[in-house]
């Protein structure tokens, strides 16, 4: 029995940051998507192949497999992440079309329940012979969490009696009885999946396969190790110093202690984890998951709240090893980490997860979409210079401008499936506490509590939060202090309270009635940002945030070379809001030095004093909408 957190879903948005990114998304991400899926972009665009693969998979076609082994899963992100945009923005049509591709993946499901059109279309035979690499389980994840989406919002039980009758047939196959396969998914994601179902079914066999695939994992003999045997499959990270590290397969979960191998497949895991551990009350496995959770956030994580700092791998790689130009970071990953943050916020209620969650959702996931909702990042840098980007194989994956499509396109329909269901990351419950963990302007409401939320956030600092409703609510509300947040004032009613955070919350007592106004005011000036002296890259460089945005600057607005300017951190940021540039954002201008250039007769190296330096000003802007406005440098980080 859950004795946890959870999560309140009952919340409307109407929130003047985030309104433009979800219409944009509901105007143009998911009809954009829609096409990408049907092969019917531009030919310059990289060919999906997904629907196509079900068309055949189904018999309405004929052809060979495109794509990736994992190519199901794009259309049943995007399945999740219109069900979730239905909620808050109805649409008839879009519906429809949604209904006609649940169709064509249930007639593509096998009589035993199977379903996946890699192998329907290369042949059965094969089926579970490659748990570590062909993503069965990880595909399966995603259709069961696009089904329990779907029947949640719109009450159609069609995808999700075929993610059933889908679950029913690998808990025929895999498991710890006799005659079963002893595996798990090299993929993870089926753990936080099942644990949805379950959220749903109240099936015991759904909780008991999800803890199966937690408590399986790295148990010796190491299955991965068996099955690649048995079936001859090619390991392909045998000579990588990651092996089985990639997979978080290394050792037993409760035994891992550092966050490692590919990171969104990290990610995953842990959410799933903590989603069994708040189940089942499993205290060591939760105290595994804030282990992970401090190697990941506390010596692994970019400013920008981006995860995965290797390209080999897409991985983690070692403490405060935090590269700018080579970073991965992947927008999946980051994606992941919120995923992560809101089930550790279900566990124990500690600000900590909420900030590492705002950080994410601000900068290191909104940059992977471009302003008009059709390029995106897969990578996500925090420095980039074109020229390198095109001629140095070691950044050849890092990208100057965003992308139209990616033959490995999971990142565009997960930011999808993130943005549309913002409403579940918003607040949290436990007990007679309503915690407020995101300041997003809507409504929140929780049994007898319905409390309307105004702010201007995250360009102002200052939130009211009105009750409304009939009848007194007699229990606690709780509201984050952010951890950027160095001055703060607290008032009830026009009348100043004071409140000493616990966990990093302001927990204010009850009785509530309606017309109760309680308001949060957070001084917020831009910060310079120092790294922890560990991180050799930023030895000697600052960033700049303000609120919870970081800031970078841009070519077209400081010129090149941006390598050559210098800050001085004792001068305070001038902000200016501009609701012409960048869709409406605020800038910042500092003062700054920029070296001048040697002519090109000079020597590669001298014996002269340092170059002169001429002042300038200096534009930044916030770093997730950086590339939007042509190909340029890029740096968050500054030499002071």
């Amino acid at each position: 029995m859950n004795q946890y957190g959870k999560v309140l879903t009952d919340v409307t948005l109407n929130d003047r940051f985030w309104n433009r990114f979800r219409e944009t998304l509901v105007r143009e991400g998911i009809p954009y998507q829609w096409k990408a899926l049907n092969d019917q972009l531009d030919a310059d665009a990289e060919p999906s192949y997904c629907m196509r693969n079900f068309r055949i998979a189904a018999g309405r076609e004929k052809g060979d497999f495109g794509g990736f082994v994992f190519q199901d899963s794009d259309i049943y992100k995007w399945l999740e992440g219109v069900a979730f945009s239905l909620r808050w923005h109805p649409d008839p049509a879009l519906e429809a079309i949604a209904d006609g591709a649940i169709e064509a993946v249930a007639e593509a499901q096998q009589p035993d329940g199977y379903l996946d059109t890699y192998y329907i279309i290369n042949g059965l035979d094969k089926r579970w012979t490659n748990l570590k690499d062909n993503h069965e389980l990880y595909v399966a994840g995603h259709m069961i969490e696009a089904a329990v989406a779907y029947c949640q919002v719109t009450g159609k039980r069609r995808l999700l009696d075929v993610a059933i009758r889908l679950v029913d047939h690998i808990d025929s196959v895999i498991g710890p009885e006799p005659g079963k396969l002893h595996g798990y998914p090299g993929h993870p994601v089926i753990e936080m999946a099942l644990m949805r179902l379950y959220g749903v079914t109240h099936e015991e066999k759904h909780l008991r396969l999800a803890k199966y695939f937690v408590d399986q994992r790295g148990q010796a003999p190491l299955y991965f190790e068996e099955e690649d045997e048995r079936n001859q499959n090619r390991f392909f990270w045998r000579d990588s110093p990651l092996r089985y590290r990639y997979y978080q397969a290394e050792r037993p979960v409760r035994e891992q202690k550092d966050a490692e191998g590919h990171a969104v497949r990290a990610m995953y895991l842990y959410s799933g984890m903590a989603d069994v551990a708040r189940e089942t009350g499993d205290e060591g496995l939760a105290n595994a998951c804030r282990d992970l959770w401090e190697s990941a956030t506390r010596r692994r994580m970019y400013v920008t709240g981006a995860v995965g700092s290797s390209e080999h791998g897409e991985a983690f790689t070692f403490d405060y090893d935090l590269p700018n130009d080579t970073v991965y970071g992947e927008t999946c990953a980051s994606i992941g980490l919120v995923f992560f943050a809101r089930r550790m916020l279900l566990l124990e209620p500690k600000a900590e997860y909420a900030d590492v969650m705002e950080r994410a959702l601000y900068n290191g996931i909104i940059s992977g979409m471009q302003l008009d909702g059709k390029r995106f990042f897969y990578v996500n840098p925090l420095e980039v210079v074109p020229e390198a980007c095109e001629m140095d194989a070691h950044k050849r994956h890092v990208k100057p401008q965003r992308q139209k499509w990616f033959g490995c396109a999971c990142c565009p329909p997960n930011l999808i499936r993130m943005l549309t269901s913002l409403e579940e990351y918003v607040a949290t419950g436990a007990g007679d506490t309503v915690y407020v963990n995101l300041y997003v302007g809507g409504r929140i409401r929780e049994g007898g509590l319905s409390l309307n939320v105004e702010t201007n956030y995250p360009w102002e600092g200052d939130v009211k939060l009105t009750v409304t409703g009939d009848a007194p609510w007699d229990g606690k509300l709780a509201l984050r202090i952010p951890g950027w947040c160095g001055d703060w004032t607290l008032s009830v009613n026009g009348k100043a309270v004071k409140a000493v955070p616990c966990q990093g919350y302001a927990v204010l007592e009850g009785p509530w009635k309606s017309g109760d106004v309680v308001e949060l005011r957070m001084d917020m000036p831009a910060r310079w940002v120092r790294a922890n002296t560990r991180v050799r890259e930023n030895a000697g460089r600052v960033a700049l945030q303000r609120g919870p945005v970081v800031y970078c600057l841009e070519e077209a607005d400081n010129g090149p070379s941006l390598h050559s300017v210098r800050v001085g951190t004792e001068a305070r940021a001038e902000s200016r809001w501009e609701p012409d540039t960048l869709g409406g954002v605020v800038t910042l201008t500092t003062p700054g030095l920029r070296e001048k250039a040697d002519k090109p007769e000079t020597g590669l190296y001298t014996f002269r004093e340092a170059p002169d330096a001429e002042a300038v000003a200096l534009r930044w802007i916030p770093y997730y909408a950086w590339a939007n406005r042509g190909v340029g440098e890029m740096r968050v980080w500054i030499r002071a």
